[in-house]
């Protein structure tokens, strides 16, 4: 093999991912800790010979002091099913969870005709910090 394959197979096979043995994917993670903005949905997709369930939520998340705080929505999609469907669907408005997922983000045109990029959220693992406290009985 002369020298200049030599340093070239060598060179490929160091840009390869060598601290992990999974394929590279095209898929960012995120992890958001914030508020649920509404109760989660249920939704239906699909045809009726194949119908796909989800629930769809949204997760509002704070940042920067009392003067100068900014909130960010994130829109998340989980496909679960069983107990976690009915536990994720149980989870009422200001609940404070902890999401990880996969984001990726995409292109659509609005009613306006103008081109916009969203953030979407595949939910992989949701922990639930705090629930809201329940408003107060009058007397």
């Amino acid at each position: 093999m002369s020298s200049f394959l030599f340093r070239r197979a060598a060179a490929t096979a160091g840009a390869a991912r060598a601290f992990s043995t999974t394929s590279p994917r095209s898929i960012a993670r995120i992890t958001i800790v914030g508020n649920l903005a509404d109760a989660p949905e249920a939704q239906v997709s699909g045809n009726e010979q194949n119908p796909k369930e989800y629930v769809r939520y949204a997760v509002a998340s704070n940042s920067g002091s009392k003067d100068n705080r900014t909130t960010s929505w994130f829109r998340v999609t989980g496909f679960v099913e069983g107990p976690r469907r009915d536990f994720l669907l149980g989870l009422a408005k200001g609940t404070l969870v902890y999401v990880e997922g996969d984001a990726s983000i995409s292109s659509y045109t609005d009613s306006n005709g103008q081109t916009r990029q969203g953030l979407s959220v595949i939910q992989r693992h949701i922990e639930v910090l705090k629930r809201p406290s329940p408003p107060e009985q009058g007397e």
